[in-house]
């Protein structure tokens, strides 16, 4: 049997050793200065500071393609490849604030259209490459999509096909490395080479728009939250504390760009620093992953619950076949992370996982088992500096009572104020408004804090479901499933999963004289994953006659979901007798 590997004393610690107590926003914002007049860029703080400076010849970014083969962009490279990208949106006609969205996985294009976007001063809009036609197109309606920047696969199947149905789409541009590109849309490296690789930086301010991410929440469609470039701040303030990334590091972290964590944390963050950050073409594969983490000495890897469960479940042996003298911290988000898999960690990694908590509105991590700390197995951690959270209440008619009582349990708040707070969801207003309360965010989760100031989640006040890191937002899947001829009625919920924390469940009533058999089962499952793509299409299908509703129509899907594991079913004074 191969021993564990022991804690290693010859790889230094990052830079929380040479940041003291005091490090916060202002010292990060300071650090990142250099546009004039005050300004603030993103793509000037992750790629021109450095391409301009010493670094300029140190590697950026090292994409591992599907071949295995490693292709490096120095950030000389970077800088030159994001001005004509820049300029090619320019001579697009893409204005200060119009939305360029991606629909790409970890690809060279991905990087060089998020940093080009936001140094022309644009919005940068990713999609979750896994995505069907239909989430796409809703996305793309209400951010009124100026660009597209896809691959000719994706824009065959998915694209093309409802491109009448997005009338504001102006420009399709194809990231195929043959240069080719099909009718009506432009091959993105044939634009690049007919532009110029000199392009000044926008003059954006702290407060200009930069990022739009959509995240599902439980009724209607799904929300777009904005961010501005001073989010940069946070990325960078975080990335030291609760990362413990610097400079010289090899910075892995396996999250797909199209959801927030891979945009903030698997492009800005380490380029910010100046680091070199590792992108992976390929999906999860736990035996590919550990020759990644050996073979490119990675020091610092970024990942989710779901593949250290996986990795986990493939055995020891396996995973400790291979050297990771190199890899100093290792962090996780994206649901809970179970105490087995942080002491796992140490053993097979010879580092424990330190596991933290954000979400798509607070733009950047809140709450960590930071890198000056000794990680507390099954926690969140405690928050950040400059971070002040706190465990509320909310009362009837509106306001919050705080609760200071050691292991009080309560909804997770967080004092207004910090760069990477999010300044709007698209086109709704109230619904932005409705997420305050006397001068604190209102996160949606419930947590525990303990005496010693530990965090501890202990789950959603919505219906949202969280799977493999995505929160997966119920109406969604419903709209689709009542889009068959076969349904009457459909509910979702999350069921839990030792893997990947929840998976989806439908309950669906089919139509009078509809046969509710195993043919009409997988009939759903296809239209389902045709529509909305595997990650996000219900995994099992029940059917039943009726489905239990409130007085005023509302599917009780807490009601399902207890019915279905057997838990006490609380308050039905609002159930609908009738259904």
């Amino acid at each position: 049997m191969t021993p564990p590997p022991t804690p290693r004393q010859d790889v230094p610690h990052g830079p929380h050793n040479r940041q003291g107590a005091d490090f916060d926003f202002d010292k990060a914002r300071a650090a990142l200065a250099g546009l004039p007049g005050n300004g603030l860029n993103i793509a000037h703080s992750a790629v021109d500071r450095h391409a301009e400076g010493v670094r300029r010849d140190h590697v950026a970014i090292r994409w591992i393609g599907p071949t295995g083969t490693p292709a490096d962009l120095t950030y000389r490279q970077l800088g030159e490849s994001t001005n004509r990208f820049a300029n090619v949106l320019r001579q697009l006609g893409v204005g200060s604030g119009e939305k360029v969205f991606t629909l790409l996985g970890r690809d060279p294009a991905q990087y060089i259209t998020a940093l080009g976007t936001l140094k022309l001063g644009a919005m940068f809009c990713p999609l979750f490459s896994v995505f069907g036609p239909e989430p796409i197109r809703s996305r793309m309606l209400a951010g009124e999509a100026a660009v597209l920047v896809t691959s000719r696969r994706q824009y065959e199947r998915k694209i093309a096909p409802m491109r009448p149905s997005l009338p504001g789409l102006a420009h399709v541009i194809i990231a195929d490395d043959d240069r080719g590109a099909p009718p009506s849309t432009e091959s993105f490296w044939s634009l690049l080479d007919a532009s110029s690789d000199v392009c000044p930086v926008a003059a954006t301010r702290p407060e200009t728009p930069a990022l739009l991410h959509f995240t599902s929440g439980t009724t209607g469609i799904p929300k777009g939250v904005i961010h501005t470039h001073d989010a940069v701040v946070a990325h960078y303030a975080s990335a030291v504390r609760a990362l413990d990334l610097g400079p010289e590091d090899v910075f892995w972290c396996t999250a797909d760009p199209g959801w927030i964590t891979g945009t903030c944390y698997g492009i800005i963050a380490p380029l910010v620093m100046g680091a070199t950050l590792l992108a992976d073409s390929a999906e999860f594969d736990a035996v590919r992953w550990c020759r990644l983490l050996q073979d490119h000495q990675v020091t610092v890897w970024y990942t989710s619950p779901t593949a250290i469960r996986m990795m986990m479940r493939l055995g020891d042996e396996v995973i400790r076949g291979h050297d990771y003298r190199r890899l100093r911290f290792i962090a996780s988000v994206g649901e809970p992370l179970n105490a087995e898999a942080v002491t796992w960690g140490e053993q097979v990694f010879g580092t424990p996982l330190h596991d933290n908590w954000w979400q798509t509105e607070t733009g950047s991590i809140m709450i960590a088992n930071q890198a000056s700390m000794q990680p507390m197995p099954g926690s969140m951690g405690k928050p950040l500096p400059g971070i002040e959270a706190a465990v509320v209440e909310r009362k009837r008619g509106g306001g919050i009572e705080i609760l200071d009582t050691p292991g009080c349990r309560g909804e997770l708040a967080l004092r207004v104020g910090w760069p990477s707070m999010f300044q709007g969801y698209l086109n709704d207003r109230e619904r932005y408004e409705r997420c305050f309360a006397q001068g604190w965010y209102l996160s949606g989760d419930m947590v525990r804090r303990d005496a010693d100031g530990w965090y501890w989640f202990v789950g959603r006040a919505d219906d949202a479901i969280k799977s493999a890191g995505h929160l997966i937002g119920p109406t969604e899947i419903e709209r689709v499933l009542l889009a068959h001829p076969a349904v009457a009625d459909a509910g979702v919920f999350g069921v839990p999963d030792p893997i990947i924390h929840e998976t989806v469940k439908a309950v669906v009533v089919p139509k009078p004289g509809t046969v509710a058999d195993e043919a009409l089962r997988r009939e759903l499952h296809a239209h389902a994953r045709r529509i909305l793509g595997p990650a996000i299409a219900p995994r099992e299908i029940a059917f039943r006659d009726r489905l239990p509703k409130t007085l005023s129509g509302k599917i009780m899907r807490r009601l399902l979901r207890a019915q279905e594991l057997g838990l006490p079913q609380g308050d039905l004074s609002s159930l609908d007798p009738n259904l």
